[in-house]
């Protein structure tokens, strides 16, 4: 993690990281304002949270009430070296708390990460440099040795060319990455969490069998996330952007719906009309850039090439954003390379839809065949020795499809979780079902699993399916798990021993997709110096129900988005309209405006936890229409999850709105006591919206140009670096 620190008056400093600013001081008699804590304070108090931190887990995972425990933290400085210190740590524990986990506590105070960092003496490297933002590689936590040569299946380079490579092409888009993460909890299974020092919305996963390998696939993922624009997939991307000579990439049309809001003839084809048009019911309008919200320049639509018979077909963006999420994306060394990996990995969550919302009962890899592959072998023991069973199936439906897959079983908790992975060779998929498996998760990540059912409903659910999508964390059926299984083992093969070459595997897997009558269409993108791709396979490879399309398409945000953002300036009549339409969108309460419009707000201040519910509820107020707010008050309370002092503010609103609506009873009768109890700060802002003269308290005034919103800002300057080398390669 990245953190930058900013010189202020006299001593004081501030340090800046995620979403917060931490600010530090000296006491006065070190010639300090006594203003913060100082920096070492700060390192001593981290140590302590942290072992909290650790308790707390131990304690949720077993529902064990932490009222009463206290967590003391006391250093002891050696008086002949102040650098030397003891760091003496005691827990008060309840009598009724057994020796179990009492000692089993103790234990998870052991596993603290700060002090587990300085018992293992960390490195420092001190050094001046001309630019802070420059140098993209320094962060990424491993050393690349060019002259190690070190291949791998489904890689045309090596995998030190290929970091060092991928890592340059970032560099030289004036991006700065870091590894927030790296795990290796069983051997031969790496995992990390890469991200953009300056937009940390830009992240990414990787795994694989060593270190450099999931370095090598993060980056990989990187990349293609940046050639296919879905770090800034459902948000707006400002005015500027909105009416640029492009807004998604140099070769993008625009085209405007019929008179009578028809879909353009240039868009699609006839397959896929019949697909995501059945009944004649799309409209121009459904398809409208969310990104952009310039609906006055028409539908922006994508090219790309149907793999049948070479000819472009035009995707709208909306179309590709609203129902394919980050599926069929890739980015290699070669077209190629990308290309299995992007065929791969369609195949994977196909079938394993398939499978899971089929509840199928999949065949095991018999033992002789698991033990032709001791790493893999190695890292499923270790698994079994941490308490978790785990069995390895052929998901491959009796050898039509590259699948595999690996499932863990919980028994502290009951959930199982279960990872597929895809590649022409038996090996690898079996390889990435595992490493898909532990990706970015510690062993106390899997009490959260969910737990098995019988129930076909919770399987078959729409959003079942694109929990496994986004995580794999949704449920799966109990008949999953039958040894009668549906299909006969197949030790398959899609390879020729191994031998293929990416290019011979490419065109195996257009065969397979060509043979169940689907039609693939992709587009090539080289704008940004790497190799990458986006495949789209109609009926087969979208995340989210087709329906989306007219129920709860992302573009409903070009609704709402110009009204909020503006909330401050808008008049009485216009605040009217706008709650007007949110009761008419019918949308869920609880959901949170930042998705509804697109925009991230920092998640620590009120619009960034403000849901359509409270939006309402303050326009209300705004209207001077208590009953509705009054109403909308006591909903807010009953399931509120918001922050302690936004709830506190509405339960001095509840009593307030209650005297207010009361004929017989007057506010200044109980307003000295509201103020004993809420504070003055507190009842001034709930008089004052009750009065008119606080208007939507909490929310700071923004507008269309993002004003304040430096989180969004951050992301929409590493999108306009994408823009200035796509308008350069054309240039």
């Amino acid at each position: 993690m990245e953190i930058k620190v900013n010189f202020l008056d006299n001593l004081r400093l501030e340090a800046k990281f995620d979403d917060f600013t931490v600010v530090a001081d000296q006491p006065i008699r070190y010639k300090g304002d006594g203003s913060a804590p100082g920096p070492f304070d700060y390192f001593l108090a981290s140590s302590a949270l942290c072992a909290a931190y650790f308790v707390k887990l131990y304690c949720q995972a077993r529902d064990i009430p932490t009222e009463n425990i206290r967590l003391s933290q006391n250093n002891i400085v050696d008086p002949e070296n102040r650098y030397k210190q003891m760091f003496k740590i005691q827990v008060e524990l309840p009598e009724d708390i057994s020796d179990k986990d009492r000692q089993g506590i103790l234990r998870s105070v052991e596993r603290c990460t700060v002090k587990r960092v300085v018992q293992n003496n960390p490195d420092f490297v001190i050094e001046a440099v001309g630019n802070l933002d420059a140098d993209a590689q320094a962060l990424l936590g491993t050393t690349v040795d060019e002259n190690n040569q070190t291949f791998i299946a489904g890689k045309d380079l090596p995998l030190e060319k290929t970091i060092a490579t991928m890592s340059g092409l970032i560099a030289n888009l004036g991006m700065k990455v870091e590894v927030a993460s790296w795990r290796n909890i069983v051997p031969n299974v790496w995992s990390l969490h890469l991200r953009d020092s300056q937009s940390q919305l830009c992240f990414t996963n990787g795994k694989g069998a060593t270190k450099e390998s999931a370095l090598a696939s993060a980056l990989g993922e990187f990349i293609e996330r940046l050639n296919c624009n879905f770090f800034y997939n459902d948000q707006f991307w400002g005015e500027g952007l909105a009416n640029a000579d492009f807004v998604h990439y140099p070769n993008e049309r625009w085209f405007q719906p019929g008179p009578n809001d028809e879909l353009p003839a240039e868009i699609l084809d006839e397959h896929c009309l019949a697909i995501y048009n059945p009944d004649g019911e799309l409209c121009g309008s459904h398809l409208y850039d969310t990104n952009s919200g310039n609906t006055a320049r028409g539908i922006c639509s994508i090219p790309y090439v149907r793999q049948s018979d070479g000819e472009t077909v035009y995707f709208p963006t909306n179309l590709i954003e609203n129902l394919f999420l980050s599926n069929g994306m890739s980015a290699g060394n070669t077209l190629e390379e990308a290309q299995v990996q992007c065929l791969s990995e369609i195949f994977e969550r196909a079938i394993k839809r398939e499978i899971l919302v089929g509840e199928m009962a999949l065949p095991d890899v018999p033992q002789e065949v698991l033990n032709k592959y001791p790493n893999i072998v190695a890292g499923i023991k270790a698994l079994e020795e941490q308490g978790f069973p785990v069995l390895v199936k052929d998901a491959s439906m009796g050898g039509q499809f590259p699948v595999m897959n690996v499932t863990l079983m919980n028994p502290r908790t009951g959930g199982v979780f279960a990872s597929f992975g895809a590649h022409p060779n038996f090996e690898v998929a079996l390889e990435r079902s595992l490493t898909e498996l532990l990706q970015g998760r510690s062993f106390e990540g899997l009490n959260d699993i969910a737990r098995p059912t019988f129930s076909t409903e919770a399987v078959t659910e729409p959003n079942n399916s694109v929990e496994h999508f986004i995580d794999s964390s949704g449920v799966v059926s109990w008949r999953f798990f039958s040894a009668k299984a549906d299909y006969e083992f197949v030790e398959w093969d899609f390879t020729d021993s191994g031998r293929n070459t990416n290019a011979q595997e490419a065109e195996l897997l257009f065969g397979l997709l060509e043979n169940m009558g689907k039609e693939v269409y992709v587009a090539v993108f080289e704008h940004l110096g790497a190799t990458a791709c986006r495949m789209l396979v109609p009926d087969f490879s979208e995340v989210y129900s087709v329906d989306d399309l007219i129920w709860d398409n992302t573009n409903k945000a070009l609704q709402f988005r110009e009204d909020i953002l503006n909330l401050h300036r808008l008049t009485d009549a216009e605040l009217d309209a706008l709650v007007e339409r949110l009761e008419d969108s019918e949308e869920d309460h609880h959901s949170d405006i930042k998705t509804l419009i697109g925009i991230e707000f920092d998640e620590n201040t009120v619009w960034g936890q403000l849901t359509i519910l409270e939006l309402k509820l303050l326009i209300y107020l705004a209207l001077n229409r208590l009953e509705e707010a009054l109403e909308l008050t006591e909903e807010f309370l009953q399931f509120n999850d918001n922050t302690v002092e936004r709830e506190l503010f509405y339960q001095a609103m509840a009593a307030a709105l209650e005297v207010a609506l009361d004929d017989e009873m007057a506010l200044s009768d109980y307003e000295p006591n509201f103020r004993r109890m809420f504070g003055n700060e507190r009842m001034d802002a709930v008089i004052g919206s009750l009065q008119g003269s606080v208007r939507f308290h909490g929310l700071t005034p923004t507008n269309m140009q993002l004003e304040g919103l430096d989180k969004h800002l951050r992301l929409l300057d590493s999108l306009k670096k994408l823009h200035t080398a796509r308008a350069r390669f054309v240039g």
